[in-house]
């Protein structure tokens, strides 16, 4: 016989799907001729083995150069399996098989905390939009890491989401520990069946992502997003936010997002030529505004993580606040200004940028002329409704961010100083 230890599941998916995943204060014993599981004072510890349902062909490349790369590619997918089960188009209704609440549950709810770290924090910025628009709940997110030591007001009416592709992020864990102390109901949403971050919460929702093998998260965030817009119409159903109608038309407009995903990634080839122009820069300056806002930080962070190019993320309206400073000639600016309620605002801020010398990369609605007329380049995405339009909006930044970091020939899969699921503090 054979056994394997390994800090995450794709590390070993070709040789078994058979897991066992150890606890906080636990070790594992193993040898050829089997397991055993003890606590660290020696005592024996029983312990449960998980099939994960994983094809050990998707944690291979196949035939993309990165993993990053297959993984951008493979997001209708990802988002189709997402949806799967969940969103009945029958019954204009959404179903939550690792979360069940009944009504009185789900109008008792006061308030929400969405507590995450790095892609998956600006995951909880878009759905801070998402559940506040769909089920009328406050939310505030917290980093996983500032959570815990802020004493934050929390009871039990309140529920502490945590978002987290690996299930092991030790700050969110943390955090999620922190929720439970103070009586909190405690809920996540997860890519890996039989994480901590699954077991530990009280309700969970799956990313169905598959393995994410790249270091910088693509198809986690996005399906998390989704994950996200389910939660919010399943809790404005419950609460009575949303009358039978709306709910309906909420839940189509998700029947057409995979397609609207592959519209974007059909024009995946375009984004060699802008990489061309500029990966000698040092610095990139990304702008959203709304609910577009937490996709610029992302489309930054991006950037900076694969491709070791400086770039931020701001609030398009707090450009004149102090970034505006930094505008030249050697300093691109990308703008997220797709046709929505504040467009005409983005708009404005791209006239700015371009009267002080800057560069501007416009991501925008297909067949918006306006912009094409100000912007120095333009990228395009299908008109989507506005609270799945992160969604879409993203997937531009992320291969601009994959096609600058290649031609910079760094490496993509595996960025220096970071690693997929971080378990220290």
């Amino acid at each position: 016989g054979e056994n394997f230890v390994a800090s995450d599941i794709p590390a070993i998916l070709e040789h078994t799907r058979q897991m066992i995943f150890l606890e906080d204060r636990q070790m594992a014993i193993v040898t050829r001729e089997g397991v055993r599981v003890e606590a660290l004072e020696g005592e024996p510890v029983a312990y449960r083995v998980h099939t994960i349902p994983w094809d050990p062909v998707a944690a291979e490349k196949g035939p993309y150069r990165h993993f990053m790369q297959k993984e951008i590619y493979e997001q209708a997918r990802a988002i189709t399996d997402t949806l799967r089960g969940r969103a009945d188009f029958h019954e204009g209704r959404v179903r939550l098989e690792g979360l069940t609440l009944t009504p009185e549950e789900a109008r008792s709810l006061k308030k929400m905390f969405i507590v995450a770290c790095g892609t998956s924090a600006y995951a909880g910025l878009v759905g801070k939009f998402i559940i506040e628009a769909l089920a009328r709940v406050p939310v505030e997110v917290d980093y996983g890491s500032e959570f815990r030591y802020r004493d934050p007001l929390v009871d039990p009416d309140t529920a502490v989401l945590a978002i987290t592709q690996s299930g092991e992020t030790v700050d969110t864990l943390a955090a999620m520990e922190e929720a439970r102390r103070k009586g909190a109901r405690l809920w996540s949403i997860v890519n890996v069946i039989g994480s901590q971050a699954h077991r530990i919460a009280d309700g969970h929702i799956l990313m169905h992502a598959g393995p994410e093998i790249g270091v910088a998260s693509t198809k986690a965030f996005t399906t998390s997003l989704v994950d996200l817009y389910l939660l919010g119409c399943y809790l404005g159903e419950l609460r009575g936010v949303l009358d039978e109608a709306t709910l309906r038309q909420r839940v189509d407009d998700l029947a057409r997002l995979p397609d609207l995903v592959g519209r974007v990634l059909d024009h995946g080839d375009e984004y060699e030529q802008l990489a061309q122009e500029f990966f000698d820069r040092e610095h990139f300056l990304y702008l959203g505004r709304g609910i577009n806002y937490p996709i610029a930080l992302e489309g930054a962070l991006k950037l900076k993580e694969i491709s070791y190019i400086h770039a931020e993320g701001y609030p398009a309206g707090e450009m004149k606040h102090g970034p505006i400073a930094l505008i030249d000639e050697s300093m691109p600016v990308v703008a997220i200004a797709v046709r929505d309620h504040v467009y005409d605002k983005m708009v404005s801020q791209i006239e700015q940028v371009k009267a002080r010398g800057g560069t501007v990369i416009a991501l925008a609605t297909e067949g918006d002329e306006e912009i094409g007329d100000k912007a120095d380049y333009v990228l395009t995405v299908p008109p989507t409704p506005a609270l799945l339009s992160p969604v879409v909006n993203v997937i531009p930044l992320q291969l601009l961010a994959y096609h600058l970091a290649v031609r910079r020939g760094c490496d993509v899969d595996q960025p220096r100083n970071l690693a997929k699921s971080v378990t220290v503090e």
